[in-house]
């Protein structure tokens, strides 16, 4: 499990190049370690190597990953990130295991979220996610209706929106989509920024991502 620790190194390397000749610092990006569908022994890996945040796509499956080290108590700075899409049946869960939730894609999700937030007393920091493409097939909000669902998430439901994130459509250059999510975001108000992953995660932070999501790139091809 070397590679994954290397892997790790190279990654921040990199992060630290990128930021330096953009004038930011290396700790304004965060590596968040896709670790869908990884063995526990690449997770454990990751975890020897110093890397705490994580991002996870399935309620469930996150549960199987994690829930036992989080109750172990041995990662107290583990920080968990929900990167897909949810379903307001798993809200319930999703609240109560993950540390910060990026798929914010609609009105229903946002309002359940809000209501199980406070029964369980947590303020869990929100991205919006955007359908920059404007997929059909693709969660996310689309440009038009941004600024309205961003008051909704603020306003109405009292979410703690941070950032934005997105997903750009897999046949068209990424830069396009990372620029116009950090025009809106600005447009908001916000700062933070989602957007990246293994292939052109270092475009992206060029142009303002502050959360990178890297799977291949950290734990290998999956099997």
């Amino acid at each position: 499990m070397n590679s994954v620790a290397q892997n790790l190194i190279d990654i921040q390397n990199r992060i630290a190049e990128l930021t330096t000749e953009s004038g930011r610092k290396p700790e304004d990006v965060t590596l968040v370690a896709v670790s869908k569908k990884q063995p526990a022994a690449k997770l454990q890996a990751a975890l020897n190597a110093g890397q705490l945040v994580f991002g996870e796509n399935r309620v469930q499956e996150a549960y199987e990953h994690w829930e036992e080290t989080r109750r172990s108590g041995k990662y107290p700075d583990l920080r968990l990130h929900l990167i897909g899409p949810l379903q307001t049946n798993k809200v319930k869960d999703a609240v109560a295991l993950f540390d910060v939730i990026e798929s914010v894609d609609r009105p229903k999700l946002a309002r359940a979220l809000a209501g199980e937030m406070k029964k369980q007393g947590r303020n869990l920091p929100c991205f919006i996610q955007v359908n920059t493409g404007e997929e059909e097939q693709k969660a996310g909000a689309i440009s038009p209706d941004l600024p309205e669902f961003y008051r909704l998430c603020r306003d109405e439901c009292g979410l703690n929106v941070v950032g934005l994130m997105c997903i750009p459509p897999v046949d068209e250059p990424p830069a396009m989509h990372f620029a116009l999510l950090h025009k809106m975001a600005g447009e908001l108000g916000l700062t933070q920024l989602s957007m990246g992953m293994s292939g052109d995660y270092e475009r992206a932070v060029t142009l303002g991502a502050t959360h990178i999501r890297v799977g291949t790139g950290v734990f290998g091809e999956r099997v």
